[in-house]
């Protein structure tokens, strides 16, 4: 080797990441044989109840859960601007997600609950439609903005909060059956 030239060693291989499953082009409905972002034709599939529950939490200082509880949060009823912020977004959410197809969506709750042990609040929301495609995505919308809108009603006090554990809990009706999260 020369004087002052070093050689670098070979690069690490990294460790190989098991595959859940092989998933297929015709799988990703979003995609069309071109690779383009496309909505999914629903005009064939016939109308069926569709419900989907979502959930997530806001995790917080013991003193910041204890705050809106309480009631004293400077802006007003924490949970209650959460719970209809919720709502009206699952409404809209064709118009944030690009692909969604507008819903005539027949029920959203969106469900609030303290949870000491995190602390903060678990978020969860139900939305039931009958209709050719499943509400999904509006669901977990619901749940993001619920989230959101208790964080910016109380990020005064605290601004470290962790909006944390998005998911979806359950899906039922449609083509692909039913689905629960394993917990």
């Amino acid at each position: 080797m020369a004087q002052g030239k070093q050689t670098a060693a070979p690069p690490a291989k990294a460790a190989a990441k098991p595959k859940d499953k092989t998933i297929s082009d015709s799988e990703l409905t979003h995609i069309d044989h071109r690779g383009e972002a496309r909505m999914v034709d629903v005009s064939g599939k016939s109308l069926t109840e569709r419900i989907a529950v979502a959930e997530g939490k806001v995790i917080m200082r013991k003193e910041t859960l204890d705050l809106v509880i309480a009631g004293n949060a400077l802006k007003g009823d924490v949970l209650g601007a959460a719970r209809l912020a919720g709502i009206m977004a699952a409404k809209r959410t064709h118009g944030l997600i690009p692909l969604c197809h507008p819903l005539p969506i027949t029920k959203v709750e969106v469900d609030i609950n303290p949870e000491h042990a995190l602390p903060g609040f678990l978020v969860q929301a139900t939305v039931k439609v009958t209709g050719q495609t499943g509400v999904e995505m509006e669901a977990l919308v619901a749940v993001s903005i619920a989230c959101l809108t208790i964080y910016d009603m109380v990020k005064a006090v605290e601004k470290g909060m962790q909006i944390d554990g998005i998911r979806l809990l359950e899906k039922r009706g449609g083509k692909s059956g039913d689905y629960r999260a394993e917990d």
